[in-house]
Parts: structure tokens; sequence; C-alpha cells
């Protein structure tokens, strides 16, 4: 398997149906049949890509890969984040954590956790982050092969820390 499948083979895994052909992401929007959020601004060197039933998906310029996903109207109030974060990773072997925390996100806790993983063999370095508000259930994650991840980690942590959920309102969008 070539790194560049590997490291979207997790994000497919991952997701429920996120984005679809009702989905917009205008002025760093993104709004769903299951949730909408706004996203900091996207770097230069990133380019979006189209990924099945992915809400947001891009590439940096260093081959690595970046996904923003959001699920409402699911029953998750009792799922503890790390089991949340387990979803995410399902599938790797020989996991290395290298951080694992309880942060305030959009006023809220998230789990953000940074570890060294196999999938199918091929070495990556993950960057994940899992909150839950408001009866959703918002990830971050950037993948990239162990000598890539540290050139597009830093816009990384900048995109990711500029999430901020967005409540629909109640005129059934």
């Amino acid at each position: 398997m070539d790194v560049r499948r590997a490291c979207f083979l997790p994000l497919y895994l991952a997701l429920g149906a996120c984005g679809g052909a009702n989905a917009t992401f205008e002025g760093g929007v993104f709004k769903g049949p299951n949730a909408t959020f706004r996203v900091g601004d996207v770097p230069g060197d990133w380019h979006r890509v189209d990924v099945n039933d992915a809400a947001l998906a891009f590439r940096d310029a260093h081959g690595s890969s970046i996904l923003v996903s959001g699920r409402c109207d699911l029953r998750v109030d009792d799922v503890p984040l790390v089991a949340l974060t387990n979803q995410l990773v399902m599938g790797t072997t020989e996991r290395d954590l290298v951080k694992e925390e309880t942060i305030p996100f959009d006023r809220r806790e998230a789990r953000h956790t940074v570890m060294k993983a196999k999938l199918d063999g091929v070495p990556l370095v993950w960057d994940v982050y899992v909150m839950k508000k408001n009866g959703c259930v918002y990830d971050m994650v950037y993948v990239a092969p162990p000598d890539r991840f540290e050139q597009g980690s830093g816009a990384f942590e900048k995109f990711a820390q500029d999430f901020r959920s967005v409540e629909k309102s109640n005129d059934h969008e």
C-alpha cells in the first residue's frame, strides 16, 4: 500500500455520513446534513480533496492528510472521548503514544492525542482532536509519514485551534 493511500484509509474508515451532495464549504464554514462548523484560514499549501463521506479533507504540500469531520444527532453522551479517539485509529498497530491530554477546546473539553502507529505496515504519525458538543462529535485528524510530520504539524495545530462549532438555526436549513 502506498503512503498516500495509507494516509487516507483510516479517514475513510472513521467517518459516518459527513459530507454529501447537500454539503457546502464557503467562507470557512462547512454546512452539511449532519453538522455545521467553522474552520480557521486554510493554509495556502493545503489543497482540498474529495473523499467519499468526508466533511472536509485536505492534502498539504508535504503529502500529509488533514480531515475535519462533524456528526450530530448521535447518542454519544456516555461515550468517553478516549473511546471516540480509538474509533478513529481503529485498524492501526504498534501504537506509541507521544501525547495524550484533555484540553479546553471551543468552550468544551477535547481529547488531543499524538501517536505513532502503523496502518497496513506503513508507519504514520497521527495528531487527533475529538470533541463532543451539543449532541455532536467533531474530529480533526492530521496524518503524516514520520519524516514529514513536523513540516506540517504547526499549521495543523493553528488550524485546529481556530475550529468552532456552529449551531444550526431552527429554520430547518
